[in-house]
């Protein structure tokens, strides 16, 4: 006799490209619901920002503190001023010369952003997503929106609709299915509220790019964490997480740890990073979809793209270095 098969999530899914999908999003944010969204990072959990009660459902959905703040996302670098005061001139030329895409900035907070989404802290982050239904959404809304990836608080983060409905299930009131995200890790974050300005997240824009464009280095942050993703364990799946150098080393660990763990999976794509950061997400629910015990990881080289993929395998491991072979 067969195990029956556990019941699907029940989710409200509408696809983009569909025709009704942008006024059914733009009327279920105005009406302070929640809507997922894609962008090419993450899957977004967005409210409208002028909806503090909707803001509030955020945090209640995602189990997420108070005190960590949202990020804003604009459709076009004229909203900048409206959502962010003194702004330095170095911020807007990265603007201009990353967005749309994978980029936050850390700005002053005006007025018209509500201490709920900034985690209470002055500062807002804010970005434009290189996502046209989104960015069109959020000019037919007529508001900016608030939305930090669409899952469960410090756990992997949705690359698909569907990652979004396995965690979120009806807790969304709109899933907008785009297909799945074609960068697959969450923005660089720069500080900008300080001077120098500070890296407090790498991201889908390699930090070497960013100087390159401002003609001087971005030093890491040296203060509390301040915006998504600063905290030591995050993007984490349920399985245990080991981290390696090289796929020798994975072979070799594997090796010792067949006595202990039924199920090892190696993951390595350190000779396809593009895709390593895509896949990234997927692949560590994979692991647990498929009962994976032990993850033994490998990572890249600490630069470009490398950087952001080793961030979120090391806060995935929950750990400080990668364990040596034994």
């Amino acid at each position: 006799m067969s195990t029956p098969s556990r019941a699907a999530p029940s989710c409200n899914i509408a696809r983009a490209s569909d025709a009704s999908t942008l006024s059914l999003a733009v009327q279920t944010l105005a009406n302070g619901g929640l809507v997922a969204i894609p962008t090419e990072t993450v899957y977004g959990l967005s409210a409208a920002i002028n909806l503090e009660y909707a803001i509030a459902k955020i945090f209640v959905v995602k189990g997420r503190p108070q005190n960590h703040p949202l990020i804003v996302h604009i459709a076009n670098i004229n909203e900048l001023h409206t959502v962010a005061i003194d702004i330095h001139p170095d911020a807007i030329k990265l603007a201009h010369a990353c967005w749309p895409g994978p980029l936050t900035l850390l700005l002053q907070r005006s007025e018209n952003v509500p201490m709920s989404v900034t985690g209470g802290r002055d500062s807002v982050a804010v970005r434009i997503p290189d996502n046209a239904f989104t960015r069109q959404l959020i000019i037919n809304l007529g508001s900016p929106i608030a939305a930090p990836s669409a899952n469960r608080f410090g756990k992997v983060s949705p690359t698909t609709a569907q990652h979004v409905c396995d965690d979120l299930q009806n807790d969304v009131d709109l899933i907008v299915d785009d297909g799945a995200s074609s960068i697959g890790v969450e923005s660089t974050i720069v500080d900008f509220t300080v001077s120098p300005p500070q890296l407090l997240r790498h991201g889908g824009i390699p930090i070497e790019d960013i100087e390159k464009i401002l003609g001087y280095s971005i030093q890491g942050t040296d203060g509390v964490s301040r915006a998504s993703g600063m905290l030591q364990h995050h993007y984490q799946p349920s399985c245990t997480v080991l981290l390696v150098h090289t796929d020798s080393e994975a072979q070799q660990l594997q090796r010792t740890l067949v006595s202990q763990y039924d199920r090892i999976r190696i993951l390595n794509r350190c000779d396809n990073l593009p895709l390593y950061a895509t896949l990234l997400y997927s692949d560590l629910r994979q692991a647990d979809t498929d009962q994976i015990q032990a993850l033994i990881a490998v990572l890249p080289e600490n630069r470009g793209l490398g950087a952001a993929i080793r961030d979120r395998l090391t806060k995935a491991a929950g750990t400080g270095p990668p364990l040596p072979a034994s």
